[in-house]
């Protein structure tokens, strides 16, 4: 079979401009599923207040990424990294690996109408997050149906929507970990991005509720794409495999908006751990599968200046999967599985 695989990350703006930043902040939080409000009041809400008076600030900041990556977005980077060295995996194969980001470009439509021309037999597709929440793989499934669906002639389509339990995935990250002596370390904080209470809840069908489930303690038929859970059984099997007891570590979320997001909230964490005392902080970053801004920016540099000013010394950032071997590995396990 010709076989196409579509790699999908969340995206990036073109340039740290305030025009660019604009467009990106835009498309991004107009998307139902990252804003899932009634679509005048998401409108009125982004348009009308949030990228404006965001739009200025997230550029500096954005301005500051570029310089990490030696003047373009590390996410960019890693992720191309990734789609190269997936190829050559796959040079011997009748097997094509493309990759698009959700807002922006390469966009979607583009790289689709691409694949569309190639006549595949079938189409993978493949967004690079390993727990599914529906602000970032069901958006970008979502994404991807709605161009496909347009087509006179759809292939055969196969889609991962998520692999938070893939071993190559939870090595990249252990292998990572172990550049760093961990019991140099006062505590250890697994972040992940924050997620509102409302759309984790809405995994769960009837009166059910995320509260209702044992999300921090097991992986079941109800919770099994409950982000919150697939959160808790990432950080699980990572700490398996480095030897953490419970007590050696949080679980915890980054980038709220306000305060019905899902809690512990890492700056907060971080704080604390200050205030007792603590003087190195080890975080791991597992929902991103690629260092970006959340990770180099948010982890990196404002929670290090957080823990300064409460007394501690060093929050050290453990690397993401990036384009690891392992991680390599990983994905093309997936793709091999799914052939």
């Amino acid at each position: 079979m010709k076989i196409g695989v579509l790699l999908i990350q969340l995206g990036t703006p073109d340039k740290p401009t305030l025009g660019a930043v604009r467009r990106y902040l835009s498309e991004f939080l107009n998307d139902p599923r990252v804003i899932d409000i009634p679509w005048f009041a998401r409108k009125l809400l982004v348009n009308g207040i949030i990228v404006p008076f965001r739009a200025p600030k997230s550029t500096k900041i954005y301005k500051e990424l570029w310089r990490h990556g030696n003047g373009v977005s590390p996410l960019l980077t890693h992720t191309k990294n990734v789609h190269q060295l997936l190829q050559e995996r796959f040079q011997k194969d009748q097997i094509t690996i493309e990759f698009a980001m959700r807002y922006q470009n390469p966009s979607m439509v583009s790289v689709l109408g691409r694949m569309k021309r190639a006549n595949y037999d079938k189409i993978i597709i493949l967004p690079l997050f390993p727990q599914y929440a529906s602000a970032s793989t069901g958006s970008a499934i979502d994404k991807a149906m709605k161009i496909i669906q347009k087509w006179w002639v759809i292939p055969e389509i196969s889609i991962v929507n998520q692999f938070y339990e893939n071993e190559g995935y939870i090595d990249s990250i252990v292998e990572n970990a172990q550049k760093f002596k961990l019991s140099e370390f006062d505590h250890i904080l697994f972040s992940y991005h924050g997620l509102p209470e409302r759309q984790v809840d809405k995994v769960y069908e009837g009166k059910d509720l995320c509260s209702d489930q044992p999300c921090e303690t097991e992986i079941n038929d109800k919770n099994k794409y409950c982000y919150k859970a697939t959160s808790f059984a990432t950080t699980r099997l990572i700490a398996a495999k480095l030897g953490l007891k419970d007590s050696d570590y949080t679980v915890c979320f980054q980038s709220r908006l306000d305060k019905k997001w899902l809690t512990p909230f890492s700056d907060k964490v971080v704080e604390n751990w200050a205030k007792k005392g603590a003087k190195r902080l080890l975080v791991f970053s597992p929902a991103f599968v690629a260092d970006c801004l959340e990770t180099i920016i948010e982890i990196g540099d404002e929670y290090q200046e957080i823990f300064e000013k409460f007394g501690g010394e060093k929050v050290q950032l453990v690397p993401s999967s990036n384009s690891h071997i392992r991680f390599i590995d990983g994905l093309e396990e997936i793709i091999r599985k799914r052939i």
